[in-house]
This record gives C-alpha cells, sequence and structure tokens, in this order.
C-alpha cells in the first residue's frame, strides 16, 4: 500500500477559487479516465489500497475535496455542489471530456451531482457507487455526527480527540483497520485544522434531504450504466441501504460484500477492485 507521505509527493496542486486543492493522477493518460470521489472525514488516500489495480486499465484522477485532506479548510459554508465545482475545474483543467465516475460515502453525492449535470454535458461512461448516503431515508449517522450537525456542533468540533475517531471507526468497520492506517487519517483530519471544521462539512447531510428529488431522481431516470459496491455490515449504509437500493433503481446491478463495513475498499480492496473492474471494463 502507498504510504500517506508517498501518496502527497505523487500529487500537485492546483487554485480554486484561491484556495489549494490537492489532486493525484495514476497511470497512463492514454487510458480511460476514472474519477474517484472520497468521503467523509477522510481524503483520497482511501482509495490507495486499490490504485495499483485500476491503474493497469484507467488513467486515475482524484482530489481531496474542499475541507479534506491535503486541501485547504476555510471557515466557511461547505456545499455538494461546490465540491462538484472542484472536480469539473480538475477535468477541465486536465481536458478530461469523458470519464467514469467511483465514489463513497460523501462522495456518492458529489457523484449524483455530477450524473445530474451529465444531463446537459453527456460526459460520464458509468458510475459505481460505494457505502454512502444515497437516499437520506435510510442514512443512519452516527452519534457524532448528529451532534456535528445540531446546534453545539461547532463546540463539538473542537473536543473530539483520536480515540473518539478511533471508537467510530471500530463501530462502522466490520474488520478492524490497523493503528497506523488509522493515525494517518487522524494525521489527515487534524491537517490545516480540520477537526475545527467538522461541523461545517457535516452539512451535506442536511443537502441530502433538500435535494433528494435531484440526486434520487437523475438515478432512477439516467441510462447510465451504475453498479453499487456494498459492505453490508455497515450500520450507516449496509444492508439496509441496498435494500432500497434495489427497490427504488430500475435493473438495479448490486455486488454486495457480506464481510465488509463502510469503507469496503480499504477493508476488503481485493474483492472491492475485481468487482469495480468487471463492471467497468464492460462498459
Amino acid at each position: 500500500m502507498t504510504s500517506l507521505a508517498q501518496w502527497q509527493q505523487q500529487g500537485q496542486t492546483f487554485t480554486f477559487k484561491g484556495h489549494d486543492i490537492f489532486y493525484l493522477t495514476l497511470g497512463d493518460k492514454q487510458k480511460p479516465p476514472l474519477v474517484l470521489i472520497h468521503g467523509f472525514p477522510t481524503c483520497s488516500w482511501d482509495w490507495a489500497k486499490i490504485t495499483p489495480a485500476l491503474s493497469e486499465h484507467f488513467y486515475l484522477i482524484t482530489l481531496d475535496m474542499l475541507g479534506f485532506g491535503f486541501s485547504d479548510k476555510p471557515k466557511q459554508d461547505y456545499s455538494i455542489f461546490e465540491q462538484a465545482d472542484i472536480f469539473e475545474a480538475l477535468l477541465n483543467k486536465l481536458d478530461i471530456k469523458h470519464y467514469h465516475l467511483l465514489a463513497h460515502d460523501y462522495g456518492d453525492t458529489v457523484a449524483q451531482e455530477l450524473l445530474a449535470r451529465h444531463h446537459q454535458s453527456g460526459n460520464i461512461g458509468s458510475v459505481i457507487f460505494s457505502n454512502g448516503g444515497l437516499f437520506p431515508e435510510t442514512h443512519h449517522p452516527v452519534l457524532l455526527q448528529k451532534l456535528l450537525l445540531s446546534p453545539i456542533g461547532f463546540i463539538l468540533s473542537k473536543l473530539v480527540r483520536y480515540e473518539k475517531f478511533k471508537k467510530n471507526f471500530d463501530v462502522i468497520c466490520a474488520k478492524k483497520l490497523p493503528e497506523d492506517e488509522l493515525k494517518a487519517y487522524w494525521q489527515m483530519l487534524e491537517h490545516k485544522g480540520g477537526v475545527l471544521i467538522m461541523h461545517k462539512l457535516i452539512a451535506y447531510m442536511t443537502e441530502r434531504k433538500e435535494n433528494r428529488e435531484r440526486w434520487v431522481g437523475v438515478m432512477q431516470q439516467t441510462q447510465v450504466p451504475m453498479l453499487l459496491i456494498d459492505g453490508l455490515l455497515d450500520p450507516i449504509s449496509g444492508a439496509h441501504m441496498v435494500k432500497r437500493y434495489e427497490e427504488l433503481i430500475p435493473n438495479a446491478q448490486v455486488v454486495k460484500l457480506e464481510d465488509t463495513g463502510h469503507y469496503p475498499q480499504v477493508e476488503s480492496p481485493a474483492a472491492f477492485s475485481s468487482a469495480a473492474l468487471a463492471f467497468l471494463l464492460a462498459h
């Protein structure tokens, strides 16, 4: 696995509205582009375990969204729409016209917004979603997330420590992550004061409810091939979310990882990358 330090060394930055955004490209530019969108509260390093397998077939493009990872973390309001704008800005900078999407958690919602925009641009070849709040009614946030969204969220952001962070990961991941990986994730969360803006980033949970018709509606109407890869043991968006997906999405394609929790690409990288490649190479 690529270390966090190596991941940073391979990356670059570009400027979006005065903010530095960390991004990374891997693989041959002549191969089909695949955009990887990370989740909350981690960063693009989430994908490090599966990028070697994916980069054999695709030109990989990923970034740390505003407020995450190595990117800037201004004390401002955050929006899924702006995160989608950032991805579009990077794709424009790289002169990428057509691409595939692979997303997780918070990134699922960004992918839904990009898919909604696709109907004007026609630039998305396929989409893979993984554990995330695709449907507000099946999203079961952990207590920490609920508290961060509450009126006392700004206070809680100042009190969150590594021990609480680790405890939450131990709950949402069916396969416990090694201590060094968790500490690296925490390091990225602390970088540039990220812990102090968690209550601002968590506003995506409200956005999902406000924009449900747009973001769920496009999944029901689109002709773009879609796949869901889901760790069923995830208490946030596991088996119960898969059931809803199969109810609402026509001809739903789902790969169910029965021994896996909320971070399938980290917990079960071989199974995840195998399922993703089988789908992507067919499209």
